[in-house]
């Protein structure tokens, strides 16, 4: 086997061939060398790292993890948007994906039901359309006066995508909680929110963000009800991982009942999983626990995230799984 040969060489051949684009047969004219010697010298400067390859897709994709999710979960799209470059942030990176997917979905006469958080913020923030949809109709599925500081509310992201879209609207008059299961009743008596939430469970189509209570405004929510410590701890007992327009669930995406979920003022879970097509938006691994239990539970259809959340689920998936088997 030949010895290695002289690094500055490999780097002025590389140099040569990949950034001045000069042929082969140029670049072993330049080295007195010959062809092949050229080419040899070319993909030893490739297995010694000092040529790297770097593929972007202008999409903005990482293919093979949405085909690993796709595979896993028995899931109709996935979109997983690539690390956001410099300069650049991963949750407007995760919107410009979820606005495509949302665009390519959109028919005419749809009724589209939304929740909020900031995961959607960037999707509709991103939402540009030349067309035109015919008696396209935005809902809310949960109430859209936060409690939240700084949150953006269901109200608003409704009406600022159907402005965007181009389309009808209609608002959700009433909180996301309230302080108790009477006063949730006693709303849900009302014809006007009864009838709101009736139309967000025939949508065709749901937008969701998805929230792990731990964190952001999944957690704040829960700090936002008055529960007593009693109420609090029967919550967690039953090891909440993830919520979808504040409907929590545990690992299995199964419904926490309990105070939280008689305080909320939107659709059932049962309502969610009733739409023909739900798609989850999330950013960041620190959804991973959410994102898995909603996938478990199947309670969405495709999925949008970013590289770091998707390698982050696959690989919590993987552990449940060696787990389930020892």
């Amino acid at each position: 086997m030949p010895a290695n040969r002289d690094p500055a060489t490999l780097v002025a051949a590389a140099r040569l061939y990949y950034l001045e684009g000069r042929s082969q047969a140029e670049v072993a004219q330049a080295l007195g060398t010959s062809r092949s010697n050229v080419s040899r010298m070319l993909t030893e400067a490739q297995s010694l790292g000092i040529v790297e390859f770097r593929i972007h897709d202008p999409a903005g994709r990482v293919e093979p993890l949405e085909d690993q999710l796709r595979d896993r979960f028995g899931l109709r799209e996935v979109r997983v948007a690539h690390v956001a470059p410099a300069g650049q942030r991963t949750d407007e990176q995760v919107g410009r994906q979820a606005t495509r997917l949302l665009t390519e979905s959109l028919k005419d006469s749809m009724t589209v039901a939304i929740s909020w958080g900031h995961a959607l913020q960037s999707m509709v923030y991103a939402t540009t359309s030349d067309q035109a949809y015919h008696q396209l109709s935005l809902v809310q599925l949960v109430g859209g006066l936060s409690a939240i500081r700084n949150e953006i509310s269901g109200q608003e992201l409704v009406r600022e995508l159907a402005v965007r879209l181009g389309a009808h609207y209609r608002f959700l008059h009433a909180p996301a909680t309230v302080e108790s299961s009477a006063v949730r009743d006693a709303l849900l008596a009302e014809p006007s929110i009864a009838g709101a939430l009736a139309e967000a469970a025939r949508a065709d189509l749901a937008i969701v963000g998805i929230g792990t209570p731990t964190h952001g405004s999944s957690a704040a929510i829960l700090d936002s009800m008055t529960l007593t410590k009693a109420e609090r701890a029967d919550f967690w007992e039953a090891h909440p991982v993830g919520d979808i327009a504040a409907r929590y669930y545990g690992p299995e995406g199964t419904t926490i009942r309990g105070a939280v979920d008689e305080r909320i003022v939107g659709v059932s879970l049962d309502d969610l999983v009733a739409i023909p097509h739900v798609i989850g938006v999330a950013h960041g691994r620190a959804k991973a626990p959410g994102v898995l239990g909603a996938l478990t539970g199947r309670l969405i259809d495709s999925l949008v995230c970013d590289e770091s959340l998707a390698r982050a689920v696959l690989s919590a998936h993987r552990s449940s799984t060696d787990e389930r088997k020892q």
